[in-house]
């Protein structure tokens, strides 16, 4: 068992806590934020909002902890990895010693697809490192799935535990060997159909074009499609440049959402952190910020066969 006050030590913790019942959040929750208040660090809660306000219920408003709204099916994981690397460095350059983060992650319990966020709480380990954070995620074991459970046990090194221990996870596994281990995730059941629109080897401004052309068919938002039309963009330009040739594109339209594919010959990139944080020297074929760009944006995921590697990007409510 780890002390608490000792947990950082100057490098990311990632915990886990699954509970089963209300009082079970409380008992690891309330002593986390008791003991975060008590040292003096500064901490942010991102939670579902039962969660919230039982927490509150019990604790009030501490100083020094601050309730961010829920993560939900539309939060990019790389856009919270940005903001929380941001965040971390602002502060421990501000003089904070440890800045703790509360976590309920989304997953297909709470209508989100859970590939991404899989793949966010593998690469924290790695991303985070070197940074003083404390970040425990929550799941309710009434509404987690098994196979996220499952995973859920292999990308966190410690496990938090409702007599305040904070122990060591024998079934953690090396993030980049368990990202790259991971089956791909099903493709969305629209694909099975034909496309609505198919191209071969496009620049991306027909691309861009053919995106809003396909989004007449839907109810989306244009802020929705105008973030399509840039994760299109860049996926295809990132396959001119990195990948084999021929480039295919195709359009699935929905009542409510839009799957485009871009489809390359090659390998894909090697890292299994692609497209979560940007990658500026693009020498070694693992992409620029392109893909960052459009996991910004929309919801990514990769697949490999023997026709190449796929981009599969989904505006609007992903399936889970």
């Amino acid at each position: 068992m780890m002390a608490a006050g000792a947990a950082g030590q100057g490098r990311y913790v990632h915990e886990v806590a699954v509970y089963d019942s209300d009082d079970g959040l409380l008992e690891v929750v309330v002593p986390h934020l008791q003991a975060a208040v008590a040292a003096g660090e500064p901490t942010f809660a991102s939670l579902q909002d039962h969660e919230a306000a039982l927490i509150r219920s019990a604790v009030g408003e501490p100083p020094g902890v601050t309730f961010w709204p829920p993560l939900t099916a539309q939060t990019r994981p790389a856009a919270v990895i940005q903001r929380r690397t941001s965040l971390l460095r602002d502060l421990l350059a501000g003089g904070a010693g440890q800045v703790r983060f509360l976590n309920t992650i989304p997953h297909p319990g709470l209508g989100a697809p859970w590939d991404g966020w899989c793949r966010y709480e593998a690469a924290a380990n790695e991303l985070f490192r070197d940074l003083p954070g404390w970040g425990l995620c929550l799941y309710d074991r009434r509404i987690t799935p098994q196979d996220v459970l499952d995973d859920v046990e292999r990308t966190h090194p410690l496990i938090a535990t409702t007599d305040g221990a904070h122990r060591p996870n024998g079934r953690y596994h090396e993030p980049a060997g368990f990202l790259r281990s991971r089956p791909p995730p099903p493709p969305d059941p629209i694909e099975a159909d034909p496309p609505y629109v198919e191209m071969i080897d496009p620049v991306p401004t027909a691309c861009r074009h053919a995106v809003q052309y396909v989004a007449r068919r839907t109810r989306l938002g244009g802020d929705d499609v105008d973030q399509l039309v840039v994760a299109t963009s860049e996926a295809v330009t990132n396959a001119i440049t990195h990948g084999q040739p021929p480039v295919t594109v195709r359009m699935w339209a929905a009542a409510a959402r839009i799957v485009v594919t871009v489809t390359d010959r090659g390998a894909g990139p090697d890292d299994p952190y692609v497209g979560l944080v940007p990658q500026p020297s693009a020498a070694n074929g693992a992409g620029g910020f392109g893909l960052w760009i459009a996991h910004q944006t929309t919801h990514v995921t990769y697949t490999r066969d023997a026709d190449g590697f796929t981009v599969h990007l989904t505006a609007g409510r992903a399936v889970t």
